[in-house]
């Protein structure tokens, strides 16, 4: 099962209501910066609905950043519900976001809960750590 490929009509998968080249295909090809860490959230779950390693690793904080990932291209990940959001706005330094993704591979259905930490660096959101 490979990584959705999307075009910029495409619903973006981050379930925003907008298309994948209004949300967050933007973000994923460096021309802007997400605004908010919800934003930022949901462009990292989209990252990885298409397999975007890079974005994943330019979007996490260099304090906590790992020196590569490996994703699993048989998980499809097809939902994301932002549970809530506290501080993470246009003019804060620091945000946290709890979602549940829910993902299918060939033999099983799950969902990962978290609640992550973003802080900014300089300025532009990253991702921190999950508490």
């Amino acid at each position: 099962m490979p990584f959705a490929v999307l075009t910029h009509s495409d619903r973006c998968p981050c379930l925003s209501g907008e298309t994948y080249g209004q949300c967050c295909a933007p973000f994923h090809r460096g021309q802007a910066n997400a605004p908010t860490a919800e934003r930022l959230m949901r462009s990292r779950y989209s990252a990885f609905v298409v397999g975007d390693e890079r974005y994943l690793l330019s979007s996490w904080h260099p304090r906590t950043r790992p020196a590569s990932l490996d994703l699993d291209p048989e998980l499809r990940w097809y939902r994301l519900d932002i549970l809530s959001t506290r501080n993470g706005g246009l003019l804060d330094d620091e945000g946290l976001v709890e979602f549940r993704a829910f993902y299918r591979s060939a033999d099983a259905r799950g969902d990962q809960h978290e609640v992550s930490r973003f802080a900014r660096d300089g300025r532009a959101w990253k991702y921190l750590d999950a508490t």
